[in-house]
């Protein structure tokens, strides 16, 4: 049996290894015929030659990325172990990989591959349609897509929209003013806007309709340009609904289409307006549809674990 040795010498064992050494854990069940072993700041590990270097190539991948952005969890072990390169789960150095410097300096990139396939199709189409389960990052890339395009001057406001339609919820059974009724549909919005944007100027722009947050039934009538639009949760929207969002674009806009089609809770035997949109607009020129999937879920690692559970039982049923 072949030994292989590996010392940590500039990474610290301990945040490398992991809480209850998880990290190594997870190296045991990708690589189950080897023997890992991890005691103080080296690594011992057993087995077939070829199963060595294949080890020890998938874990200069892991510190070269723990490296640079000195941040490793199980989604970026996971996202190494299962790509062929680098590019597959790291964003270039010569690359505009920070989409905006957030508060506190905080950089918010695309931490996935889908993900900066979704900013590159934001880039080069006007309308973009984001589709994948939850924790995936698709609001939030989105948003932040938004705060770059407003801070680079390239449109004046961003808008943002979700149908108001959740959990068999109706806004007329809400108390409280208009902006109460609203606030808890528009939350994931305010977390992901609070992120980038400090809160005395992000209740300036919001106070100057620069930063305008509604229910999609506000958007009918309207012409909306030199604007940055999201609509959240477009599952929820019925065919009127949908139809008549993405006909209000107007000059120089961007559109962003976010939505899950397994989590519809629009009343039964009614359409989806998202899933019919995805039908007949998959071939329109100038339309690009990006699907994210569990591997670009940042949430907490157990958000993956239900994800795949459910999709186990839906696919009985």
């Amino acid at each position: 049996m072949n030994e292989l040795i590996i010392e940590l010498t500039e990474i610290s064992p301990r945040e490398f290894f992991g809480q209850q050494n998880e990290n190594i854990d997870l190296l045991k069940k990708y690589f189950p015929k080897l023997k890992i072993v991890a005691r103080g700041s080296k690594i011992k590990v057993y087995g077939d030659e070829e199963l060595l270097e294949e080890f020890e190539r998938r874990f200069d991948m892991i510190t070269d990325h723990f490296g640079k952005y000195n941040k490793l969890d199980e989604n970026v072990i996971e996202r190494v172990l299962t790509s062929n390169i680098s590019t597959d789960y790291e964003t270039p150095e010569s690359s505009d990989e920070t989409l905006v410097h957030g508060v506190n300096g905080r950089l918010i990139k695309p931490q996935t591959l889908n993900q900066r396939r979704l900013v590159a199709a934001a880039k080069n189409n006007d309308m973009v349609f984001a589709i994948g389960p939850a924790g995936t990052g698709k609001t939030y890339t989105g948003v932040a897509l938004a705060v770059k395009a407003l801070k680079e001057k390239q449109v004046r406001r961003i808008i943002l929209t979700r149908p108001a339609v959740e959990a068999g919820e109706n806004l007329g059974f809400l108390p409280g003013d208009l902006k109460e009724k609203l606030d808890p549909y528009m939350q994931p919005i305010y977390d992901a806007l609070r992120d980038m944007i400090p809160a005395e100027k992000l209740t300036h722009l919001i106070e100057n309709d620069i930063i305008q947050i509604a229910p999609l039934a506000f958007m009918r009538g309207r012409t909306l340009d030199n604007a940055f639009v999201i609509l959240d949760e477009a599952q929820n929207t019925t065919h009127a609904q949908m139809k008549m969002f993405l006909t209000r674009m107007g000059k120089n806009a961007k559109f962003m289409i976010t939505g899950d089609p397994g989590q519809i809770d629009l009343p039964r035997r009614m359409i989806s307006g998202l899933k019919e949109a995805l039908l007949i607009l998959k071939d329109t020129e100038g339309i690009e549809i990006i699907y994210l999937d569990d591997k670009d879920v940042v949430r907490h690692k157990l958000v993956k674990k239900v994800i795949d559970a459910y999709k186990n039982i839906e696919h009985q049923n």
